[in-house]
């Protein structure tokens, strides 16, 4: 299997090269990914704890689904592809996009455009990617995030502060 290529950017997210991803991540370069949450009609959120066979951040819990943007694709692709890929779940559209996240150590020097959307599930994991899931409410994530935070991925830790940890859908599919 080949070695997954990113393109390396810039401060502004331009494209300033291609480099493999072992690469990208030895050397720190900044690079795109993208975080999907994804809610059910209670308002749970999907998180995942990551695979201990994962290279960045094994064993942790992230968001619904999450992954570098392959060189030369776009983010609103790759969101799709990931929920595929990672949890099973088939979109024809992009989800909601919901705010970008500039590179920073914190994201892995990830640009992140971090979307939403609702699904009931059930998901097909992908065992690679994926130790096990489950469905959260938001107020429980706060707490546990609070009292644990080296329990989740640090890119989900800033992601959650950024929506209040109240990023669920009611029932007419908008942010409450």
């Amino acid at each position: 299997m080949t070695e997954e290529i990113f393109d390396v950017v810039n401060e502004h997210d331009e494209v300033v090269g291609q480099q493999s991803r072992s690469e990208v991540h030895r050397l720190g370069m900044m690079h795109r990914a993208v975080h999907v949450l994804v809610f059910n009609a209670a308002g749970l959120l999907f998180l995942q704890k990551r695979s201990l066979k994962k290279d960045r951040q094994p064993g942790v819990w992230d968001s619904s689904t999450s992954g570098h943007v392959d060189s030369g694709e776009d983010y609103d692709v790759c969101a799709v592809r990931e929920l595929q890929e990672e949890i099973g779940l088939k979109l024809n559209a992009a989800p909601e996009r919901l705010f970008k996240l500039a590179a920073s150590a914190e994201t892995d020097q990830e640009h992140v455009w971090v979307y939403r959307c609702r699904a009931e599930g059930p998901f097909r994991l992908d065992p690679d990617e994926i130790e096990r899931g489950g469905w959260y409410a938001p107020e429980a994530v706060t707490r546990w995030m609070e009292e644990r935070p080296e329990e989740f991925a640090s890119a989900l830790l800033v992601i959650w502060k950024r929506v209040g940890g109240l990023a669920t859908l009611d029932p007419g599919g908008s942010l409450r």
